[in-house]
């Protein structure tokens, strides 16, 4: 059935009647920051100070990746101290575990969402997403940096 005859012009559309533009969606690597809308419809950039403050947001928190990152590899050295000490299966293994776990947790939340902050194909969010990378690594990271970040 063919509706492009019919008018949607006085319709609502659940946005209180304020017609903002749809965010723009590509599938393709541009440079175009019009209409862009960086994960949530929410955040969207609609003038020069926006991009530059969701930029540097995204740089904190990708930096904030490699801190997390750090924390998880901490913890589980000093786990790994203390586990010559003390016998498997007690309570504190079981708490270990779950430390551990939501690190994990944690980890996986953080680069997922990264990567979804880089398949906006926006090269001004991929350099931030690059250069919050640099920056966590520079301020955090203690030890190779062989390991990249990845999805999962």
């Amino acid at each position: 059935m063919d509706h492009g005859h019919m008018d949607h012009g006085d319709m609502d559309m659940g946005n209180g009647g304020h017609h903002q533009p749809m965010c723009s969606m590509n599938m393709l690597f541009t440079w175009n920051t019009e209409n862009l809308c960086i994960v949530f419809r929410q955040w969207r950039i609609d003038s020069t100070l926006s991009l530059i403050v969701s930029l540097l947001l995204i740089v904190a928190l990708t930096a904030g990746y490699e801190l997390v990152r750090e924390a998880s590899k901490r913890y589980e050295a000093r786990t790994v101290q203390k586990d010559g000490l003390r016998r498997q299966g007690t309570q504190d293994d079981q708490k270990t575990k779950m430390v551990k776990a939501a690190f994990y947790a944690v980890q996986v939340f953080y680069s997922f969402f990264i990567m979804l902050l880089f398949m906006t194909y926006n090269g001004f969010v991929m350099l931030a997403v690059a250069v919050g990378a640099f920056v966590g690594y520079m301020a955090f990271a203690s030890s190779s940096a062989t390991k990249s970040v990845a999805c999962h």
